[in-house]
């Protein structure tokens, strides 16, 4: 009984946050730079027995990589890419990645888009979850698109869309759900 009232109560607060969500979407570009004095990849660890490994398997890179409206150098800067990957696969070129998309322009400013993932760094595209978000963007959830348009020795550059939806907050407010689940109604069975 208990746990059918429970699954019960979740469906229905889903739905209450699926009908008061917003479906949003952003383009952004990314730009890697790997070496030279303004590197913005760094490598802090490194396994000894990576230099055996045709996949990096154990390198570790923190990033802080400017965040562009487009892939043009030139390009207004709109935030940052902070966080770090890890090269995580014995056999290809795949990496874990822990990503903050930090925003510094306009309504956005303040607000982040976090990504929790699996790269695979040389697929055409990639599609890694958004996991959370702070800002304009709490409570996001959603995924991110990835697309590598360029890559050298120096830099890559990859072009992203976020598609995520939000709670929108002039709609909801969020203490209603926490007061549903401690009273063991919805708001549906108002």
């Amino acid at each position: 009984m208990f746990q059918s009232t429970m699954v019960d109560l979740m469906l229905k607060t889903f739905t209450i946050i699926a009908l008061f969500s917003t479906l949003c979407h952003r383009r952004s570009s990314i730009r890697f730079r790997v070496s030279g004095k303004n590197a913005t990849v760094i490598r802090v660890a490194r396994a000894s027995s990576t230099h055996r490994s045709s996949s990096f398997f154990g390198d570790i890179y923190v990033i802080d990589d400017p965040l562009t409206i487009k892939p043009d150098i030139n390009s207004k800067m709109v935030g940052k890419a902070q966080g770090m990957y890890a090269y995580s696969s014995h056999t290809e070129i795949s990496l874990l990645m822990v990503l903050n998309f930090a925003f510094t322009e306009g309504k956005y400013n303040g607000s982040t888009l976090s990504v929790l993932a699996r790269n695979e760094a040389f697929s055409t595209m990639r599609e890694m979850p958004i996991v959370g978000g702070t800002g304009v963007f709490r409570f996001a959830r959603g995924y991110a698109q990835a697309r590598t348009r360029s890559m050298s020795q120096v830099e890559a550059i990859v072009d992203l869309m976020f598609l995520y939806s939000i709670i929108a907050d002039d709609h909801f407010n969020f203490s209603d759900i926490f007061v549903a689940y401690i009273y063991g109604f919805t708001l549906l069975d108002k």
